[in-house]
Formats: C-alpha cells, sequence, structure tokens
C-alpha cells in the first residue's frame, strides 16, 4: 500500500498497543522489542517530526499556521518514504485552511482506525491525564475538545482537535476519502489473531499466520507491562502512574457510577449503538 497507512484513534483505543504489535512484527525477532523503539510509526502530531521536516521551528507559528503547513508536512513525508509508513494520529479528520483536509488524500494509503467502548475510555483517558472520571466524560462530550491547545507553555506535541468522542469515530468511519478499516478493541482483546490478521492484510504487509501470533505474544499486556516497568515509557503522561494500566474489556464497571455511566451513553448512545456497544434495547454490551 502507498502512501502513509494512518494509525488514527481517540485517545487510549488501542493504538499505541498495535503500534507494538506491529514492531514486533516488521522486527521479527526471537524476543520482544523495546517499548521505546516503536519502529516505522511516528506521531503526526510530534513537534520534532515537523520541525525536522519543515526545516523551522513550529514554536515560530500559532496553531492556525501550523495546521495550515501539516497537510504539506504529511505529503512530503509520503514521498520520500522508502518503506511503508505507519503514523500515529489522534486528530478528529478534519480540515484547516480554504476546506483543505488535514489528512491529504494524495499522501494516504489507508488508515486503520481504532475505536473502544467510550465507557472504557473514559476511566483509562482519566488516569492517562490525571483527571477526575467527571472531567474526562465532560471533555469527550466537548464539540471543540482539543489537545495542547492552551499556550500558556510549549507541548511537546502540536495542537489536535479531537471533539466529541463520537465526532472524533463520525469523522474517520464518515468523512475519510481513503480507505478505512475499523478494528474494535474489544474484538483486539478477545479475538486477537482473527483481528490483527485482517489489519495486516489491509496493510498490504507480507506477513504470515506464524509471524502473526509470534507478534501478539511479544505485544501481550503482560510483556508490555513489563518492559515498562524495566524501562518506563517515554508516551506515558506526566500525570499518569503507567501508560499500560489495565487494558481490560468492560473495567468500567468497577469504577464508575451508575450516574457517570448514564451520562456517557446519553452522550454517546448513537455511535455507541452502532459499533455494538448498545444493544437493541439500549443496554450496553461489553
Amino acid at each position: 500500500m502507498k502512501g502513509i497507512i494512518w494509525l488514527a484513534s481517540y485517545p487510549k483505543s488501542g493504538n499505541t498497543w498495535f503500534r507494538v504489535f506491529l514492531t514486533n512484527l516488521l522486527r521479527d525477532t526471537d524476543a520482544p522489542a523495546s517499548i521505546n523503539e516503536l519502529k516505522n510509526t511516528p506521531i503526526a502530531s510530534a513537534r520534532d517530526v515537523f520541525d525536522d521536516s519543515m526545516g523551522f521551528e513550529a514554536s515560530d507559528l500559532t496553531a492556525d499556521e501550523i495546521d495550515r503547513l501539516r497537510p504539506e508536512l504529511y505529503l512530503h513525508l509520503a514521498e520520500k518514504a522508502a518503506e511503508p509508513l505507519f503514523m500515529k494520529i489522534h486528530d478528529a479528520y478534519t480540515e484547516v485552511a480554504d476546506r483543505m483536509p488535514l489528512i491529504p488524500k494524495a499522501a494516504t494509503g489507508g488508515a486503520l482506525y481504532f475505536v473502544r467502548n467510550p465507557l472504557d475510555v473514559a476511566v483509562s483517558f482519566a488516569h492517562h491525564c490525571g483527571w477526575s472520571y467527571d472531567a474526562s466524560i465532560s471533555r469527550m462530550a466537548e464539540e471543540s475538545f482539543a489537545f495542547c491547545r492552551n499556550s500558556d507553555r510549549l507541548h511537546n506535541q502540536l495542537r489536535q482537535k479531537l471533539l466529541s468522542w463520537s465526532g472524533h469515530v463520525k469523522t474517520w468511519t464518515d468523512l475519510a476519502p481513503f480507505p478505512v478499516c475499523v478494528l474494535r478493541y474489544e474484538d483486539m482483546k478477545l479475538k486477537p489473531l482473527e483481528t490483527f490478521e485482517r489489519a495486516v492484510r489491509f496493510s498490504g504487509l507480507p506477513h504470515g499466520r506464524g509471524q502473526i501470533q509470534k507478534a501478539l505474544g511479544f505485544s501481550s499486556f503482560d510483556v508490555v507491562q513489563k518492559l515498562e516497568d524495566a524501562e518506563g515509557f517515554r508516551e506515558k503522561g506526566p500525570s499518569a502512574y503507567r501508560f499500560f494500566r489495565k487494558g481490560r474489556v468492560g473495567s468500567w464497571r468497577e469504577e464508575l457510577s451508575e450516574i457517570q455511566a448514564r451520562q456517557i451513553v446519553q452522550d454517546h448512545h448513537e455511535v455507541m449503538r452502532r459499533f455494538g456497544y448498545l444493544d437493541d434495547q439500549g443496554q450496553v454490551v461489553y
């Protein structure tokens, strides 16, 4: 597949776990890869990626000026890539100036979109950012929510417009003009071989079932937790105890109040039903 393959998701939806798997798959060695050396998966919003590629510093520009240049950045990266380039991205699929998409079709081969039950996302997001559950729930419902939007300090990442959780999902699954393969986090956990095989085939990678199984073993949650304990993880938020915290399906049932869970369902019921997180009677699945 030519062009960038986007690893797109709302935060805490399995994106980084897939990057660990992908690194182990592409390395194909006899030991787990370091989680601090994730192969071929730069972060689309990383400030150093912008600065190194554009030849000047993003800190000299406003957030809107940076946004207008980001499509050019991705065209440049796609053109110079000598091998398949996977890029992690948390931005929603939005437009910048003159209705130009932030993610140019000409730079893109396709996207893997990771979606997770927003009840579990709310819990994991709160721990990652050091927020209360109520704050996490509120931000997930905010139509204009963005990461790194405050100008009171220099962030190591550029501004990322996430929108609401529902808005984020719909922009990538409904608006993107290139092939998008949707992967549910729950399927990644409960049907890993089938789900990861589908992602590998979509990406055009030549690896067979045996290689995929080995990479999955090296990317298991127990393994990555031990690696994080041993070497740390540079992408861990400063307020989080650890990045790879639990990774369980349905852990929200032990942590959210009934009122908090009801609020999330109220905010996102349409998209939750569409992706199988609510049944026909409106009851939560997973």
